[in-house]
């Protein structure tokens, strides 16, 4: 399966796969998914109509045998170096929107941040500012 994407399709990809990875699409990540599309900057010139076809393709390539490797190799190249921390970024949005991050998202992350050559610093202060803005009392 060749697939070339864009910035949007992997940042999309990468929002999905992590909604995914634990089996389980919770409504407040889906929401979360579609808030984040709908509003942030880096999605200013994507076309939102395509958003349900992305997420769609991206759940193909998931089911397949080596999915999970093929959406991270996808991304990998399809990110530049200034969009890889606005990714891992979303991918912790989208983990803490249902405020109930499981192991399988923690692998993600973990995944996710070697096949973008993140920094742990930079990983773990985008992880502590998504606790300090999900915090509950």
């Amino acid at each position: 399966m060749s697939v070339e994407l864009s910035h949007h399709g992997a940042l999309i990809y990468i929002m999905v796969t992590m909604s995914a990875v634990d089996r389980k699409m919770t409504d407040a990540e889906l929401a979360r998914i579609g808030d984040i599309v709908s509003q942030l900057p880096v999605f200013k010139d994507f076309d939102a109509e395509q958003l349900v076809y992305t997420a769609e393709e991206c759940g193909e390539i998931l089911s397949a045998d080596g999915g999970l490797d093929a959406v991270l190799d996808l991304v990998g190249k399809a990110l530049p170096k200034r969009l890889r921390e606005t990714a891992y970024a979303l991918a912790v949005e989208v983990a803490a929107a249902d405020l109930d991050v499981r192991p399988e998202e923690t692998r993600f992350l973990e995944l996710l941040s070697d096949a973008l050559e993140l920094d742990a610093l930079a990983t773990t202060a985008i992880e502590r500012g998504a606790r300090a803005r999900h915090a509950t009392v």
